[in-house]
Parts: C-alpha cells; sequence; structure tokens
C-alpha cells in the first residue's frame, strides 16, 4: 500500500484541498468557493481528489486541517492534526523556500504577515479593522467598473496613469472610486489604482511596526493577481517570490504536518451521503451564556466546544 495525506484549507472565500506523497509531492489538489457552506464545500474538494486517485494502489493516512473552519471540518473527518493557518502557511513554505524570511499572505477576507527565521515563525501580524486590502476588497471594488476578477492584471497592466484609491478601508475605497469614476478617470487607471490601494493597506496596516527581509513569499488566492504583486515589489523594493501552488499554501502546510503526526488510520474517501450536521445553542447555565457548538456525524455526537467553563458540559447530552 502506497501512503497518502490529505491537507484541507477551509477560509471564508475558498476552500482547498492537497493530497500528497510520502516525499511531500502534490499528488492531485482542488480549489473551490465555500460559499457559506464548508462542509458542503470539503464534500465536494475530498470528491473532486478522490477521482485522481487509484484507491487499489493509494491510501490517505493521514488527514489535516486548516482555516476558519478547521475545527469543524477536522471534527467531522477525523483529522488529529489541526492547526491555524499562520502555522501551515509556514510550514509549507518552509518547505518549499528553506531561506525564507518574510511571508505575505492576502486570502479573500484576511490577510497576515509571517516572519521567519531559520525556518522558524519569530513574529505575525493579521488584519485587524476590516476587509480592506483583501481579496473581497478587490473584488467588490472592479464589480462596480464590470471588470472580470480575472481580468484584472491585464487591465492594470495597461494603465499609463494609475490614480490613487483611498485605501485605509473598503467603504472609503468605495466612495473614492465612485468619485473617480464620475470624474472620468480611465478604467484602466482606475483598476491599477485599486491594486496599488491593496498593497498599500497591506503595508500600512498588517505589516506596520514589522521588518521586512527577503527572501519574500507571496501565499494566498490574491497572490495571483500579477499587477498587486508588482505594487509590493514597488513598494518593499525586493523581489516578490509566487510559487505556482501559492493559492494552495496553507492545505500542502497541513498535510505535511498530518504526514510528520505519525498518526495513521485509512480515510474512508465515501463521504457523499454521511448526515454531517451542527447544532448551536446557548448555555445559560451560568452568566457566560456561552454559545455551544455541537457536531453530529450521523446523529452520533462527535464533539462540542464553545463553553467556557464545565457547567456547559452538560450539552454533551443534547
Amino acid at each position: 500500500m502506497n501512503k497518502l495525506y490529505m491537507g484541507i484549507d477551509i477560509g471564508s472565500i475558498s476552500t482547498k484541498g492537497v493530497v500528497i506523497d510520502e516525499y511531500n509531492n502534490i499528488i492531485t489538489s482542488s480549489y473551490l468557493y465555500t460559499e457559506g457552506n464548508p462542509i458542503k464545500a470539503v464534500k465536494k474538494v475530498i470528491k473532486n481528489m478522490r477521482e485522481d486517485i487509484d484507491l487499489n494502489k493509494y491510501k490517505v493516512v493521514s488527514v489535516g486541517t486548516t482555516g476558519s473552519a478547521r475545527k469543524l471540518i477536522g471534527t467531522l473527518l477525523g483529522a488529529k492534526t489541526i492547526k491555524n493557518e499562520i502555522t501551515a502557511h509556514a510550514v509549507g513554505t518552509v518547505r518549499l523556500y528553506p531561506d525564507v524570511r518574510t511571508i505575505f499572505e492576502i486570502g479573500g477576507q484576511d490577510s497576515k504577515i509571517t516572519l521567519i527565521n531559520n525556518g522558524v515563525v519569530i513574529d505575525y501580524a493579521m488584519n485587524t479593522l476590516c476587509a480592506a486590502g483583501t481579496g473581497a476588497f478587490i473584488t467588490s471594488l472592479t464589480k462596480r467598473l464590470d471588470v472580470p476578477i480575472e481580468r484584472v492584471s491585464e487591465v492594470a497592466f495597461s494603465s499609463k496613469n494609475k490614480v490613487n484609491i483611498a485605501a485605509r478601508c473598503t467603504v472609503f475605497a468605495e466612495s473614492d472610486l465612485i468619485h473617480k469614476i464620475q470624474a472620468g478617470y480611465k478604467k484602466e487607471d482606475i483598476i491599477a489604482g485599486v491594486c496599488r490601494a491593496v498593497a498599500v493597506n497591506y503595508i500600512n496596516n498588517v505589516a506596520k511596526g514589522k521588518k521586512i527581509r527577503g527572501p519574500i513569499v507571496f501565499n494566498g488566492g490574491v497572490s495571483k493577481n500579477k499587477a498587486v504583486v508588482k505594487a509590493f515589489e514597488e513598494i518593499v523594493k525586493n523581489k516578490i517570490i509566487v510559487d505556482k501552488n501559492s493559492h494552495l499554501m496553507g492545505a500542502f502546510g497541513i498535510a505535511i504536518m498530518a504526514r510528520e503526526s505519525k498518526y495513521e488510520n485509512v480515510f474512508d474517501f465515501d463521504i457523499d451521503n454521511l448526515k454531517l450536521e451542527t447544532r448551536i445553542v446557548e448555555c445559560g447555565r451560568c452568566s457566560n451564556n456561552c454559545e455551544i457548538v455541537s457536531v453530529y456525524k450521523n446523529d452520533k455526537l462527535l464533539d462540542f466546544w464553545g463553553n467556557h467553563c464545565e457547567a456547559g458540559s452538560i450539552l454533551k447530552k443534547v
């Protein structure tokens, strides 16, 4: 039996899956929009990857999850490796780029910076204000201009005179964008300004006070936007590395961690017909009034969390 290892990264906007072999080679992967339903998205991602694996020759023996819904999906899939995105991205990036010193990561609704020294995370920060400077920021503004997200870089690179777009928050940026449109600025110049605004917001908000050193690796879906990458290079005056699998780096990293955990239990890909359900109730047994999340598979309680004291433990019987 040839062993494989699965990593799932469940974000608010997209869900990513990766299956690697014992040498960290990616055997298959899948990238889909979460669309507000992480359980449904994960089922689709797993189904897509299953189609690329000969289960008569290979077996997935360990699963790891990361991302905003890592606890929920990890419980449902029986994952024993459940880690945050900072750790997962760092592990994946360091394996591919051992000398990396700075990791930029921009996803659909959040952004992060991670500082590395000798392969170890020494500092990190996340956006704390709003979704300005993220993928949602770009999508929202470019929709106003009727530019498909796939063509944003192409349109931006045709600009001869990019305009400044207020980058402090999404609301101000959209107001500024409308003003620029009404003032008669060219579409390509506004789009170029939007891409630069993402980089400016990131440097001024997420990376504020951080010592950015090269090599710099850029992860997340926004890293595929070449105009944003160019804007970063102009600001930090350093080359930005974008891996071909930069959008999958979190899933790749957590798959590596699942392999290195040494925990093995053959994963059953047949999850299409499983009844997976979450139930949320307010405890009400003390002044905390915690919201308890209970996770069920085929009506059997798998796990629950959210209680801040032992009073909430009674809800496992609900």
